[in-house]
């Protein structure tokens, strides 16, 4: 069952508040607008991509229904905590989970995401842990004011490396959601993240010239103050 009909069948509607995250697709904010809700966007954890609980509680009110904590990249918001805070202030707390994926295909990308992250250096590697499956390999490329990502993934395509900009834009600045909020983290995470490639088919010369690319691309990068 997805979000939309979860929230129907809670009763969730005209009136509620729903929090969620702004870092993402359009998705889940879309299932809110569909059942009459009102969409709060609430700022990230840096490490994982995935709503902070904290931050949820900071945003929430006497009129918040529920909370959808989506997975991204791979990574899972802080659940345990994230259902007391629900229990505790009678929130419905949904996750929406990503495609999943084999056994064999999750232990190869993180096997290939060990490697990148022994040999990676001028970029901030993702934090990593048990339960992450790398569904996508997402670095940060730390920016001073200047477009430092955006020039390090069009040096790194021009060398073969497929990488991309996981998201472009957040919810909260787009026309069709904008909110006058304050989302650090989000916003920091929009401007400094890039996916490289961690397929569970690439080759060990794929990753060493993922390495190789990478590395050799230390220069364009300068520590902010």
């Amino acid at each position: 069952m997805g979000t939309e009909a979860l929230l129907r069948a809670a009763g969730v509607g005209s009136g509620d508040e729903v929090v969620v995250p702004a870092y993402g697709s359009a998705a889940v904010a879309e299932a809110v607008v569909s059942v009459g809700a009102m969409p709060v966007f609430a700022d990230i954890d840096p490490a994982t991509y995935c709503l902070s609980v904290d931050a949820v509680d900071a945003v929430r009110t006497e009129r918040t229904a529920a909370v959808v904590a989506v997975r991204r990249f791979g990574n899972q918001a802080a659940m345990p905590q994230m259902h007391a805070l629900g229990q505790r202030h009678g929130m419905l707390v949904l996750e929406e989970g990503e495609q999943g994926a084999s056994y064999d295909d999750v232990a190869r990308r993180r096997t290939h995401a060990a490697y990148l992250t022994a040999r990676l250096n001028g970029v901030h590697t993702p934090v990593g842990g048990e339960s992450h499956s790398y569904q996508q390999y997402v670095v940060r490329v730390p920016g001073n004011g200047r477009p430092d990502r955006d020039a390090f993934a069009r040096v790194l395509r021009a060398k073969g490396v497929d990488c991309r900009v996981p998201v472009k834009t957040p919810l909260h600045r787009t026309p069709q959601f904008w909110r006058d909020v304050d989302l650090p983290e989000t916003e920091r995470a929009a401007d400094e993240t890039l996916a490289l490639p961690v397929d569970a088919w690439l080759s060990r010369r794929d990753l060493q010239r993922i390495v190789s690319a990478c590395n050799a691309l230390g220069g364009l990068l300068q520590p902010a103050f």
